[in-house]
């Protein structure tokens, strides 16, 4: 069992790009999201993967992954996913000793950017960059299961604004 405990942010300005260290292009779907988990199909660059995660908007949940084929994971993602895909790139950026995560993502999407932290406790102390604007760790909107169902682009249509 693993547990994954990270916090989002949304990203305000440009000033993460100077420290990049690593980019992954990510294309990911959702086999099930129920108010337990969420079972997920991810390609990233050239490589695949099966996840189940719990559901909550803890900052700690329990998360499983596997590497699977990469012709399983495309087949799977074309085939059996529901909503809409995922597809975001992932800068690793560096800032203070640590890795942070920005991705910025695309289709239907486009335009959210957000950083994550992954810590090895709840109540780790970590350093916040300037360009990680206000936290959303709590707001069950910025979770990419939810974003498959409603995308970014339908938030200002369907009443929900920051």
């Amino acid at each position: 069992m693993a547990d994954e405990i990270e916090r989002k942010f949304l990203v305000s300005g440009d000033e993460w790009r100077a420290a990049i260290v690593r980019t992954r292009a990510i294309k990911q779907g959702y086999l099930a999201n129920t108010d337990d988990c969420s079972v997920r199909i991810r390609v990233a660059d050239d490589e695949g993967y099966i996840s189940v995660k719990s559901a909550g908007l803890e900052i700690a949940r329990k998360e499983y992954e596997y590497a699977i084929p990469l012709s399983d994971a495309v087949e799977m993602l074309d085939l059996f996913c529901t909503g809409n895909r995922i597809d975001k790139t992932r800068f690793h950026v560096a800032h203070q000793g640590r890795e942070w995560e920005v991705d910025v993502f695309d289709g239907e999407n486009r335009g959210l950017v957000l950083a994550e932290i992954e810590l090895s406790a709840v109540d780790e102390e970590v350093e916040v960059p300037d360009w990680a604007g206000i936290e959303v760790s709590g707001d069950p909107r910025y979770l990419n299961s939810n974003l498959s169902t409603e995308p970014f682009s339908t938030w200002r249509t369907t009443g929900h604004t920051d």
